[in-house]
């Protein structure tokens, strides 16, 4: 099974995304790219290259349902007519846009945020929506964990690995050891937890970063030799990946504890802090917030700090 790494543009500061193509049948993409002009005439390029163009394709899996993944998966869909569209079920991201319900509203007010950031910030993700074409119902074929995708020469086993989003599949080719992962495991940056409601019950906060733990050790236990990643160049040294990912976690907790006021102290407020010299640029305020949510969730879990509600928002203490 030949997989050949396609390198597309985006207009979002983390640059290209990968996208995945495996040119045996049943022909498939992994992620899909965004909705632009530039990136779907690259992606058709690229393909025509090996022979493909978006008529021959018969499956499309999205590793998650950020816009740069999955903005092109409906277009090219259309085009093929016959292809699946392959996601996960708590990839709500791929029905509505992000920020659009009235629970993520809940979620970020109860983080201190004042409600005219969250309207600025609501704003630019409907702005950031445009760059996708929402999928319906029946639209889509769910993935599950442990599932086969099979191909003519072999198959790719699925392996659900939430943490940089609720729904975030990773696909695992057995025979070499080699691991598809989206933006789970990336060479040059550490991965976000984002902010997301959580699937089972909306009304409360993903657990995204003890989640991501959960997933970057099941795939250290496979022993990956080559992992493909939805940005950059793949990796060869999952251990070296691994321990570095710990590394800046472990820093960011320590970080984020300090920040913590024996007053109580606010997500917004530590995100603020934290990110300092980006927080007020585009979508880094959301991506900000989400990281200091993520650290303050984790370090209330492991019991580094306690968290209370006064007037719907949440402030935190040390122990």
């Amino acid at each position: 099974m030949k997989i050949i790494q396609l390198s597309i543009p985006t207009p979002f500061y983390v640059g290209d995304v990968n996208v995945y193509l495996i040119r045996e049948d049943p022909i498939t993409l992994i992620d899909a790219g965004p909705k632009t002009e530039a990136a779907a005439a690259v992606l058709k390029a690229k393909l025509a290259q090996n022979g493909i163009g978006f008529s021959d394709i018969r499956r499309i899996v999205l590793t998650h349902a950020h816009e740069d993944h999955c903005g092109l998966a409906k277009q090219i869909r259309d085009t093929a007519k016959n292809a699946e569209v392959l996601v996960h079920d708590w990839e709500t991201g791929h029905l509505f846009g992000r920020l659009a319900q009235e629970e993520h509203r809940q979620l970020i007010l109860r983080s201190g945020v004042p409600e005219k950031v969250f309207d600025d910030l609501r704003g630019l993700y409907e702005e950031v929506s445009l760059l996708t074409d929402a999928l319906d119902d029946g639209d889509y074929v769910s993935l599950r964990d442990e599932m086969e995708l099979e191909f003519e020469s072999g198959s790719l086993r699925v392996l659900h690995t939430p943490g940089h989003t609720p729904g975030s599949c990773s696909f695992h080719r057995e025979a070499d050891r080699t691991l598809i992962c989206g933006d789970c495991i990336l060479k040059r940056i550490t991965p976000n937890p984002m902010l997301a409601p959580d699937p089972v019950d909306p009304t409360q906060r993903f657990r995204s970063l003890a989640e991501y733990l959960v997933s970057l050790a099941r795939l250290r236990a496979l022993s990956p030799t080559l992992t493909y990643g939805g940005h950059g160049e793949p990796v060869t040294d999952f251990e070296e990946i691994f321990h570095r990912y710990v590394r800046a976690i472990d820093e960011r907790q320590g970080r984020t504890v300090k920040l913590v006021k024996p007053s109580g102290t606010t997500a917004f407020e530590v995100a603020r802090e934290l990110f300092a010299s980006s927080f007020d640029h585009d979508v880094h305020r959301f991506l900000a917030l989400s990281e200091a949510i993520a650290h303050l969730d984790y370090a209330e879990s492991e019991g580094k700090l306690a968290v209370e509600m006064s007037n719907g928002v949440e402030y935190y203490r040390p122990v």
